[in-house]
């Protein structure tokens, strides 16, 4: 097959995205597996193509992927493809495929792959161009779920309004031109971009400096954009997008929230990232496990997590906003903040779909960053900083969006419950989601009831909203028996008779005394104004059942309580 002339290579790159897409937890909307075998329809290969290119162009996605020669459910396997391996086998696809497309649109590219002896087979389909949904013999068909069926009339409608809708980060800065951008971030982005797509590097040595920019996506035509002054202009270059604002602030604050020091940074963003990333003291950070006698040892923060949270702000901000990026380094925690409304539904929606948004607020610019390998596949990267936060057993990373248009991101640099951390060390067949819950437990956050259920109906969980605690059994795995002891309510009657008990011993207790008896036996799911109201209940419900009596003073901190005599000569 390597003769044929064809745009498809035997690269590093192909076996990479391979890897990529099989790894994917169920097909998203933009791809498909098949196990074609030869005789597979010509016709809903094309109609395939429809309806993957339209799905990558709503969800955001450069292209939409279609493979042979693997089972389309999880676990996925390689079974092989035979599809189009004799003469002429590809060759002519793509211009077959282009004469039933409208505007001829085909592949991107073909890839050939050779897996444990198995050919694979992975097509590359272009997104639908803004406004115009791709058709198949004049059909243009869309996916719901594992279904294909004509284009619903409202993502057909969602397609074609994206006609007029402006791209800010695709404007051309009409003034500005080479000799504004920074000639170290060039060569800094053409070694990225080398490493990003590997069968290209002795290609990219060839090419001047504006064909390599239009080749990234970064400039159009050779014009600059608002795109590539932020990530490679010159700081100076800043006013060609203004009243925009493209500036990163790093502060640093103290245990006492007072500010200790900061710096400013400006375009070439691809360079700037890094000079942000040394400003952070990522000091070592210390923990046992419980099988070892000796610490773990490891940085307060995971340099990728630091990255890719710092690029995330840089892709998404609102820069007609005119705000800033900061990032505030506190003593255990970073927070990163950019301006502009957080598009995706929820966090908790991008993680389970693990796919690109539907929308992109800079469509040019995150595409761009793509090719420069400055940030992970489109959609990838906050599951990514969830996942390492899991792997190091800290806490998962926290997305405040209670602003309007703004969206903070906090990364947590330190254990904050030992019996969270020991539970992740032991239980690792938990999935992603159950430890985002668990994690909101530890952090006395609220979780819905979707979210409750499943705790509760996996044993993780006890206590009733809002006081929620680990469950003994997964205090047994982790060792702490004697804390989720302390941390669970005993039995009303222990109290009962802690009380009877101290009477018996010192005759008479005020409110006081009953406080300092019983204030640290109560469940820690309570806070003190809820023990404290606790104690006062169970007082009166004693009281009223004979058992205890007022001696002096009225209810309240004043009171002073005995034995009734009947309980007296019962004892007795």
């Amino acid at each position: 097959m390597k003769g044929q002339a064809m745009n498809y290579k035997e690269s590093e790159f192909k076996l990479t995205k391979f890897k990529e897409l099989i790894l994917l937890p169920a097909e998203t909307e933009w791809v498909e597996f098949k196990e074609a075998k030869s005789n597979y329809d010509f016709d809903d290969t094309g109609r395939y193509f429809s309806a993957l290119s339209n799905e990558a162009n709503l969800n955001g996605s450069s292209s939409g992927w279609l493979i042979f020669g693997i089972t389309d459910k999880p676990p996925r396997k390689i079974v092989g493809s035979n599809y189009r391996q004799q003469a002429p086998g590809l060759e002519k696809l793509k211009k077959q495929i282009s004469s039933h497309t409208n505007h001829g649109l085909t592949f991107r590219n073909i890839y050939e792959l050779e897996v444990d002896g198995k050919r694979v087979v992975i097509f590359e389909i272009p997104s639908a161009s803004r406004g115009i949904p791709t058709t198949w013999d004049g059909i243009a068909y869309g996916r719901i779920g594992d279904s294909l069926s004509p284009l619903s009339l409202d993502k057909i409608e969602g397609i074609r309004k994206q006609v007029g809708i402006e791209d800010w980060s695709a404007q051309i800065c009409e003034r500005a031109t080479m000799a504004d951008l920074d000639t170290s971030a060039i060569m800094k982005a053409r070694q990225n971009y080398k490493e990003k797509f590997p069968d290209k590097a002795r290609e990219v040595e060839s090419w001047d400096d504006i064909t390599f920019l239009n080749k990234a996506k970064i400039a159009i035509q050779g014009k600059i954009t608002r795109t590539a002054i932020i990530l490679l202009g010159k700081d100076e270059s800043e006013h060609f997008i203004s009243p925009s604002v493209a500036k990163i602030t790093w502060v640093l604050k103290n245990e006492h929230n007072i500010e200790k020091d900061y710096e400013h940074f400006g375009p070439p963003f691809l360079l700037n990232v890094e000079a942000v990333y040394a400003k952070i003291r990522n000091l070592k950070y210390r923990y046992l496990l419980d099988t070892s006698l000796f610490p773990i040892e490891i940085t307060k923060y995971e340099p990728w997590v630091i990255r890719e949270a710092l690029n995330n702000c840089i892709a998404h901000q609102d820069y007609e906003l005119r705000g800033r990026i900061t990032i505030v380094e506190n003593p255990d925690d970073l927070i990163f903040t950019n301006v502009g409304s957080f598009l995706p539904e929820s966090v908790e929606k991008v993680i389970e779909q693990d796919s690109p948004p539907e929308r992109y607020r800079n469509f040019f610019l995150a595409n761009a960053m793509l090719n420069l390998n400055m940030i992970d596949t489109q959609g990838g990267g906050i599951k990514k900083m969830f996942l390492l936060q899991r792997q190091r057993y800290f806490p998962m990373p926290d997305y405040d969006l209670s602003e309007p248009d703004k969206v903070k991101v906090r990364i947590i640099g330190k254990v904050i419950d030992e019996r969270y951390t020991r539970m992740l060390m032991q239980r690792t067949t938990l999935s992603l989601k159950e430890v985002i819950a668990l994690d909101k437990v530890q952090k006395r956050k609220p979780i819905d009831n979707e979210e409750f259920k499943l705790l509760k109906r996996k044993g993780l969980i006890e206590g009733r909203k809002p006081n929620l605690f680990v469950t003994a059994k997964i205090a047994a795995v982790t060792d702490t028996r004697a804390d989720y002891i302390k941390k669970r309510a005993f039995d009303k009657q222990h109290y009962i008779k802690m009380i009877q008990e101290y009477l018996e011993k010192f005759t008479r207790a005020t409110r006081q005394d009953f406080d300092k008896l019983l204030l640290d036996k109560i469940s820690d799911a309570l806070n003190l104004e809820q023990k404290t109201k606790f104690i006062s209940n169970l007082l009166q419900e004693v009281r009223r059942d004979g058992i205890i009596y007022l001696v002096e003073g009225k209810r309240g901190r004043g009171a002073v309580w005995e034995l009734s005599k009947k309980n007296q000569k019962i004892n007795e």
